[in-house]
């Protein structure tokens, strides 16, 4: 299995080639950052208060080779820090600390650090390079690669972004090892996603080989990561900007959005996926779409993950509401995605107030039972 995977568009609206490197350590990074044209530049790390300790001097030392002048910007992890004020630090620092058009930023962290280093990139003198190097399966399988960037406004999950592809994405696989289980959790629910909307196979692969994956087997984990990023790759590259089949993406995220602000984010985004999963299944199932076993197979394969069945403590009709807030309105209609048999997946605009309401209502817990 080669060791890296190209991102590649050569027509139409933007074009962009750049490597997805599969890697064991942070050793080859200076290497990719150089066969990027990027060596000699001023760079700044961006990173959070839970990565730092544990990867920033790693990846400084790494970077050292190609670059006499690292700079470095760390701010509080979590979704909530993901704004505006903290880009505008990140300005801040990037302006104090003499960053050019020339230089570069290098997003070290999860999908919040991966967001929000993009964001700054894509905007700070009208747009530098920056390159991603995931340290959660979230942001290996899904958010580093695509050149989405963002950050939320008012608690509205990334209603003010950009679409700025990275340089290159470098993943040191090892990283897996030091999430904390709920963040693995979040990536699952991604990866489940990925299954769901175009690939029956592995998603049923991902379900048949879950001790292996839980036990963090490297050889089971790269091929499942590989995967999610040949099938992402594949629809950044015939719709980069979300104006047809990239929607595809967004499924369960309508409702987990939704779930994910009105409980102010103490669920995660990757958990608040899954439910949405579950919501869109119930939903299509109740279409004829999905039989009952099909909806139970999803269901099952959010269990053996250990992804929320649901989430205690908030009304059906408030999450519908906040549905309404969500970035892909389109003409006061949701893109809904919807499940056609596992593994294909379609956009829909016709689900109605009530069809979204009984989807929703199948992932309200009582109060007395967990959702963490």
């Amino acid at each position: 299995m080669t060791n890296q995977l190209y991102v590649k568009r050569t027509s139409g609206d933007g074009d962009f080639c750049y490597p997805i490197y599969f890697q064991k350590d942070f050793s080859a990074l200076a290497d990719t950052v150089k066969e990027a044209g990027l060596s000699g530049r001023k760079l700044c790390i961006v990173t959070d208060t839970n990565v730092a300790p544990l990867y920033l001097e790693q990846v400084r030392e790494a970077l050292a080779p190609v670059s006499d002048q690292i700079l470095t910007f760390t701010f509080e992890a979590g979704e909530k820090n993901k704004n505006l004020n903290t880009v505008q630090n990140l300005y801040e620092a990037l302006i104090q600390g003499g960053m050019d058009r020339k230089g570069f930023l290098v997003a070290l962290g999860g999908g919040v650090v991966g967001d929000l280093t993009g964001f700054g990139a894509a905007t700070y003198l009208r747009g530098i390079d920056f390159i991603q190097v995931p340290t959660t399966l979230l942001s290996q399988v899904d958010s580093s690669v695509g050149g989405k960037t963002g950050v939320d406004f008012q608690q509205y999950k990334n209603m003010v972004g950009a679409f700025h592809q990275p340089r290159l994405v470098y993943m040191n696989m090892q990283t897996i090892h030091t999430l904390p289980e709920v963040e693995f959790i979040c990536g699952m629910g991604e990866i489940l996603k990925t299954g769901l909307i175009c690939d029956r196979d592995f998603f049923r692969f991902v379900c048949a080989n879950h001790k292996q994956i839980q036990s963090l087997d490297m050889d089971m984990l790269s091929k499942m990561i590989r995967r999610c990023c040949e099938i992402k790759a594949g629809v950044v590259e015939r719709d980069p900007k979300e104006q047809g089949e990239r929607a595809l993406l967004n499924l369960g995220h309508t409702v987990g959005h939704a779930i994910e602000k009105l409980m102010d984010f103490r669920l995660l985004h990757g958990q608040c996926v899954g439910i949405g999963l579950i919501a869109a299944a119930s939903i299509s199932r109740n279409r004829g779409l999905l039989s009952q076993a099909e909806y139970e197979e999803i269901c099952s394969a959010c269990q053996l993950y250990h992804i929320p069945a649901g989430v205690s403590g908030l009304k059906a009709q408030d999450i519908l509401n906040a549905t309404k807030k969500d970035k892909k309105m389109e003409s006061g209609q949701i893109k809904f995605i919807l499940m056609d048999g596992i593994g294909k997946s379609f956009i829909d605009k016709t689900v109605t107030d009530e069809e979204l309401l009984k989807g929703i209502e199948s992932v309200i817990l009582p109060r007395e039972e967990s959702h963490s």
